[in-house]
């Protein structure tokens, strides 16, 4: 039960991830893999993205993780169906755009929503959209410079929110109400995007509803850790 949890991104950006999930069960232990040598994975071919994900899922596995949130949306899309199917003991937490929750709260009937190349092409995309979001007026926004500045640690000054401003003003200007944060990455520039939007639309990211789903795994299973027990955090970058 005191096995960690893993999670792997991209880069650092599934930190947000990992930290709602600290919050949630502060006595579970974590395992993080920083996949920066191959970020960003937007512009890379689906299978491509799998085979990087299955050798965070065995060096992970290694490690003694008892579960595995896969942090980011783009590896998600490519990869998740494979890695159930051939890790069918493991239980995997997925990431996607939360356009379910954005549907059912905007007033204006219009949701932003800001992601890689990689996640709008995924299945769990459209088929969320079409499920959920009918009657929604969706509008995809290809954000991958988001990456390259919060890798860099570029989160504010003048450059960032130059653009943050350039994706997020013909969002706002198209009538949404709520900006969907479909990237780990993008919680990072959350203070930019809220000081842009100036109320004007509401920000909605899905990290705190991933610890929530990781927290019921657990618990429907049987693993979560001991209480009491002392948490250890392992951060791992290529």
């Amino acid at each position: 039960m005191n096995r960690p949890i893993g999670f792997f991104d991209s880069g650092v950006g599934g930190l947000c991830v990992r930290d709602a999930c600290i919050r949630l069960l502060p006595c579970e232990s974590t395992v993080y893999i920083a996949d920066s040598a191959n970020c960003p994975y937007g512009g890379r071919p689906p299978a491509e993205i799998t085979a990087l994900a299955r050798g965070h899922v065995r060096r992970l596995l290694e490690y003694g993780c008892k579960l595995v949130v896969v942090a980011c949306n783009t590896a998600t899309a490519a990869a998740i169906d494979t890695l159930r199917s051939e890790w069918p003991e493991v239980p995997f937490v997925g990431m996607e755009p939360a356009v379910k929750p954005a549907a059912l709260k905007s007033r204006t009937g219009v949701v932003g929503v800001l992601a890689t190349e990689g996640t709008f092409q995924g299945r769990l995309y459209r088929e969320t959209c079409a499920r959920f979001a009918r009657n929604t007026t969706v509008l995809m926004c290809v954000a991958d410079d988001f990456v390259a500045l919060v890798e860099r640690g570029e989160t504010t000054g003048a450059r960032a929110e130059a653009a943050v401003r350039r994706r997020i003003e013909p969002l706002l200007a198209a009538g949404a109400d709520i900006l969907v944060l479909g990237c780990t990455h993008f919680p990072h520039l959350r203070p930019l995007i809220e000081k842009v939007a100036a109320g004007r639309a509401s920000v909605l990211d899905p990290s705190d509803a991933v610890a929530r789903q990781v927290r019921r795994l657990l618990s429907e299973r049987g693993l979560l850790a001991v209480e009491g027990s002392v948490a250890s955090h392992r951060f791992i970058r290529t």
